[in-house]
């Protein structure tokens, strides 16, 4: 199942963080500015009002702060350029609204803004103001080390299924490799066709061995792969199979989910037509933004021979790339005859 699309878990329910942290932090304020020195009850309960009331307006400015830089740099690596920015502002509005109520204050009382008066009310306010940010950035911090978790643990039973449905499906790559590799021997040399599509074949079973276990591939080695793979089917296909690779040296360098370009150019040559009439075309390319790897084919169903395509495929490839937390979904479409699938290229900091 694929994970559901991060939100951070403090816009979902905080009630219980209002309801009782509030009150409590109003009395927690209070305490240093005298509470215990207070004689009668009316006049405690007024102070701790007071109180209640700035903590409120403390309390619901800083989350508000929170939630727009949260949403403004939401990713792990901004967790510290959130936090400077949730520092700087902080402490500017609380001093400036420390300073509008002291001096509203001295001016009630009769006299003025002492500047150890106006230092003492900045500490105070401070203190609701710098619990509330802990609050909901530890919290925050906890929901993603919880995701991280779970998320290791599906690609931990992803990796472990496919390996299972391996197993079940056909022979041990291992056996099939060594079995080319003898079968390349004994062949006489002077077939060279032979030997090299041969070769090719164990190659490929090569890069399925060592890329496998990987979360992600270089994307200049996926398609190294994914050349022989054709190569291989050329040798059946002929000019019925053209293909057209266009892939800026600086893209190779990103990553894809191992095997993943591989499935749709399967899944091209298995679900449409490639003969002397309707030549099966396939485009590989990037983007002009250099984002995504796009894989399209000419669309041209099979009208006998295979069933029609489940589906199956691309949803596990949408599934890893989820799991991958891609910057981008895949995305696929149909338009003016040709089908399309653009995948999601990874830098190497986004791996795992």
């Amino acid at each position: 199942m694929p994970l559901p699309a991060e939100r951070p878990a403090a816009f979902l329910n905080d009630r219980w963080f209002l309801l009782l942290g509030i009150p409590a932090l109003a009395l927690l304020v209070l305490l240093p500015r005298g509470l215990l020195q207070v004689r009668s009850a009316p006049e405690a309960l007024g102070a701790w009002v007071v109180s209640l009331g700035i903590t409120t307006v403390f309390w619901l400015a800083g989350r508000q702060l929170w939630r727009l830089l949260l949403r403004r740099f939401p990713r792990v690596e901004q967790t510290t350029r959130r936090l400077w920015w949730l520092a700087f502002i902080n402490t500017s509005i609380t001093a400036v609204v420390t300073l509008g109520i002291g001096l509203l204050a001295a001016r009630a009382q009769g006299g003025h803004l002492t500047t150890a008066g106006y230092l003492s009310e900045f500490g105070l306010n401070m203190v609701p103001t710098v619990v509330v940010q802990l609050i909901y950035e530890s919290w925050h911090l906890f929901q993603q080390w919880a995701r991280n978790v779970r998320r290791a643990e599906q690609l931990q039973s992803a990796g472990v299924q496919s390996q299972l449905e391996a197993l079940q499906s056909q022979l041990d790559p291992h056996f099939l490799f060594n079995s080319l590799n003898t079968l390349s021997a004994l062949i006489e040399p002077e077939n060279e066709p032979a030997q090299q599509f041969v070769e090719q074949l164990a190659d490929v079973y090569r890069y399925v061995l060592l890329a496998r276990d990987k979360p992600t591939v270089p994307l200049g080695e996926e398609l190294e792969f994914v050349n022989v793979y054709l190569a291989l089917h050329k040798a059946r296909f002929r000019d019925n199979l053209r293909v057209k690779t266009d892939i800026s040296p600086g893209a190779l360098a990103a990553h894809v989910a191992p095997l993943s370009v591989q499935l749709l150019v399967e899944n091209a040559l298995k679900h449409n037509v490639a003969s002397r009439e309707h030549p099966l075309e396939l485009r590989i390319g990037v983007d002009a933004g250099q984002q995504f790897l796009v894989v399209e084919n000419s669309l041209r169903p099979r009208t006998a021979g295979l069933a029609p395509g489940t589906g199956t495929g691309l949803r596990n490839v949408r599934h890893r790339y989820e799991l991958l937390k891609a910057a981008a979904p895949v995305h696929v479409s149909t338009d003016a005859g040709w089908f399309r699938v653009k995948l999601p290229l990874i830098q190497s900091k986004q791996e795992g």
